[in-house]
């Protein structure tokens, strides 16, 4: 069995903290705690699939909730495939679902935009204006 290797390292080498000049200082550097670094590296591979990022696509083109059945049409996937990949976003928390009769319907979270900005930002952190 495979044990899931600690993150925090490579996330914390993809940025580099540098001087008061600019230069590289070659100390690995992200903002925040590393509670957070591993919730933004969480994210970030529940993203890290195209097969997710069109189901979220689908989701954010909708207020209407989704049901598996138009996604499992929609993809080249099978049914236990999308199930599979609801399950990562869900656990992510990106998605809800709600079960109405046999069928369950999907929506985006709440603030899946503001989450997925934070990350982005942790990895990519604005300038300083001078």
């Amino acid at each position: 069995m495979n044990q899931p290797h600690s993150s925090f390292a490579a996330e914390a080498s993809i940025a580099r903290c540098r001087d008061g000049n600019g230069r590289p200082t070659g100390r690995p550097s992200l903002s925040g705690s590393r509670t957070e670094t591993v919730a933004a590296a969480h994210l970030v591979r529940a993203l890290a699939d195209p097969h997710r990022l069109v189901i979220l696509a689908m989701l954010a083109s909708t207020r209407e909730g989704v049901c598996v059945c138009e996604f499992t049409e929609a993809l080249p996937l099978n049914q236990p495939t999308v199930s599979h990949h609801l399950r990562i976003l869900r656990e992510a928390d990106l998605v809800t679902c709600e079960r109405r009769g046999t069928w369950v319907y999907y929506r985006l979270g709440a603030d899946v935009r503001e989450r997925v900005e934070r990350a982005l930002s942790r990895l990519t952190p604005r300038k300083a204006v001078a």
